[in-house]
């Protein structure tokens, strides 16, 4: 992202700071509200280790840091100390964060919107964490170390659950005993919602329509994908379920496949449910199929050059998003738009033509020359195709921070 280099001395109204903490990462935006300018962004990673260290950009310079931080308190310490950097120095005090939004994966059925962090909130996330466990810890690790580094600033949790609440129960509710809904919650709830109500309403403004007039089915594609069908502003479908695991193959995440799978393995190699757990977490998706590294540019290049577990990865992919696509097509009656997002969608070229390919009988034609590009926004289907394809990067962290001023000025 090009970052403009801050003039010192405006009057600025709100500038809030967005976290997105991992068990072992920190991610981080530094937003003026009042022109939605990106002030300064990085990622601090390996937080726990001697060998951690910090990716910070602002004023038009990306500097690399190698500092040691245990813990998340560490790490965000560190990082408020580069907003005020002699060298790159973007806020003359930590007194003008006025306040912080986090990232919140799962919110169960208990948050249908975002919420003011209070330590109630905190306690109802910590009771969702079964449901992400590798989410929501790691998002309490970081509100936790901001109330000790920086006391009494209010804080926004914005859950990615919540775009999701939409869906009518039919959509949600799964074919199993009505009780272990009632019991545990045992339903889909969906993710990424940030990102597929951002470029949603995003496709809108560019089109110059109003979103609450369209039907849209945005892919989100990425390290985890989501695929969701956006009618008339709002999710009425989405491919993730329970947890972040459901839906589409990812890169080491299964998606969707026969239940009997796992209990047939579970059985024959004597594993427990933990085990088949971290298995259909850290080992399969097009990983697992292709034995190679988890990178789709790794395992598309491999498919490229013949290797064959690597092309029936990548066709296994392709085939499951185009599936999803059809299916929310059905769902909505018709498609006026698609959307590719995430760090896949906007740069693989060759995955978004896949996928397109497949949908021909559903009146996409992608102009192959538009689509050759990677990170813009820009339409990428012909002028007179039947359903109208983009590429829309998406922009989670301004969501988060639309949502922590809404709720902080209300």
């Amino acid at each position: 992202m090009h970052l403009k280099i801050i003039k010192l001395g405006r009057k600025i109204k709100m500038k809030i700071l967005v976290l997105n903490c991992g068990s072992s990462s920190l991610k981080y935006q530094l937003i003026n509200m009042e022109t939605e300018e990106v002030l300064a962004s990085g990622k601090y990673e390996r937080i726990g280790e001697a060998e951690a260290f910090i990716t910070h950009k602002a004023c038009g310079k990306k500097v690399e840091i190698q500092k040691p931080a245990y813990d998340h308190k560490e790490a965000i310490e560190f990082t408020l100390t580069q907003f005020t950097n002699p060298e790159y120095k973007v806020i003359e005090s930590l007194d003008e964060i006025e306040a912080i939004g986090h990232r919140a994966v799962h919110g169960g059925e208990t948050f249908k919107n975002s919420a003011i962090i209070t330590d109630e909130v905190v306690a109802k996330m910590d009771e969702c964490k079964e449901f992400a466990p590798l989410h929501n810890p790691a998002g309490i690790l970081g509100i936790e170390a901001c109330k000790k580094v920086m006391p009494g600033k209010p804080m926004v949790a914005v859950f990615d659950t919540t775009f999701h609440q939409t869906m009518p129960k039919a959509k949600y509710i799964y074919p199993i005993p009505y009780e272990y809904y009632e019991k545990y919650g045992i339903r889909k709830y969906g993710f990424h919602g940030t990102s597929h109500q951002y470029v949603a309403q995003r496709l809108a403004e560019i089109e110059n329509k109003n979103v609450e007039d369209l039907k849209i089915v945005t892919c989100h594609l990425g390290q985890g994908s989501s695929i969701c069908a956006v009618e008339f502003g709002k999710s009425i479908d989405t491919s993730m379920g329970l947890t972040p695991l459901g839906g589409i193959p990812m890169v080491t995440r299964s998606g969707d496949m026969d239940p009997s799978v796992l209990t047939y393995i579970m059985k024959k190699d004597g594993i427990s449910a933990q085990e088949m757990e971290d298995i259909l977490n850290k080992k399969s998706g097009v990983s697992g199929i292709s034995g190679l590294a988890p990178d789709f540019r790794v395992i598309e290049s491999a498919a490229n050059e013949g290797n064959e577990r690597a092309e029936i990865a990548m066709e296994n992919f392709k085939y499951s998003v185009a599936g999803y696509i059809a299916k929310y097509a059905a769902a909505m009656n018709g498609v006026d738009y698609i959307i590719f997002t995430g760090g896949v969608g906007e740069n693989q070229i060759n995955i978004r033509k896949g996928i397109c390919e497949k949908l021909q009988f559903m009146g996409v034609d992608l102009d192959v020359e538009a689509n050759n590009m990677r990170g813009e926004e820009k339409m990428i289907s012909k002028s007179d195709s039947k359903v109208k394809v983009f590429v829309v990067p998406t922009n989670e962290e301004l969501m988060i921070a639309k949502e922590t001023k809404r709720l902080i000025e209300k």
